[in-house]
């Protein structure tokens, strides 16, 4: 890539994609940023949804999906199928030329499925951002083609697995950062962080690793917001230059929402 441009990587949550009115808002929005950018979406009500049809049980575990194999066939029909390529045609529509991956799609996100112990996940599979194909990422930027990726990854060996589409997100940006400058953004049904999650105007507007052992132990953030923190910590101290997470109609403000800072 040539010097001087600064990469984007932005995740959207499944709430927004389950909202027909939210999803296109955000896509028009998201079309509009400058590139070079990465989309990464999760998709898990639109799953969770499909798997209750099916009589298929979801359990969850801190705000992770345990996947067997029945509910690996679910999330990976939905989430590298109708979820990926509705969001891409919707970017097409609005003039950014964006090409749909799985982790499988050009070796691009290998993973390890998940040590069974002390919780088998199941098809779990945790990234490496050291593995991510950077080569075929920077080529894809260079070419002016924004990637979108869903959180199905893969083992190498022929198995499929389910990462959590945040750690998708702060890999890929990790990665990028190798490549160029890189913003990571985690975009979903909220204003931000909140510290009281009834009262959209209590958004915590900075959070550092010193705030975040007293804001889980105190509740404030509990649940599936567990791994979206962790993973913007783990994305701003290995090289990424921001990282923040906001509404989704707020992707292209960058004073919206709550920061993420390594100090």
């Amino acid at each position: 890539m040539s010097g001087g441009e600064k990469i984007t990587v932005v995740k959207i949550g499944g709430n927004v994609i389950d909202n027909e009115a939210a999803l296109d808002r955000f896509v028009r929005d998201f079309a509009q940023l400058p590139s070079p950018k990465v989309l990464i979406h999760g998709g898990g009500k639109l799953a969770t949804r499909l798997a209750e049809q099916l009589e298929i049980p979801t359990t969850m575990v801190e705000g992770r999906r345990v996947t067997d194999e029945a509910t690996l066939d679910v999330v990976t029909m939905v989430y590298a199928g109708l979820v990926n390529k509705r969001i891409v045609a919707k970017l097409q529509a609005q003039g950014c030329n964006a090409l749909g991956f799985s982790g499988a799609d050009g070796n691009m996100i290998p993973a390890r499925r998940r040590n069974p112990e002390p919780i088998d996940y199941g098809f779990v599979g945790d990234i490496s951002s050291s593995e991510i194909n950077t080569t075929l990422l920077d080529t894809l930027l260079t070419s002016g083609i924004t990637p979108v990726f869903c959180a199905i990854t893969h083992d190498a060996k022929g198995t499929l697995l389910n990462s959590n589409a945040d750690s998708v997100a702060s890999a890929v940006a990790v990665a990028s950062a190798t490549i160029a400058p890189t913003n990571l953004v985690f975009c979903f049904e909220k204003q931000g962080v909140l510290r009281d999650v009834e009262d959209e105007g209590s958004v915590i507007g900075l959070i550092t690793r010193a705030d975040y052992p007293a804001l889980r132990s105190e509740g404030v953030i509990s649940k599936g917001m567990i791994p979206k923190i962790d993973n913007a910590f783990y994305a701003i101290e290995s090289g990424v230059e921001s990282v923040s997470i906001k509404h989704s109609e707020e992707v292209a403000n960058p004073q919206a929402g709550t920061t993420i800072r390594n100090e």
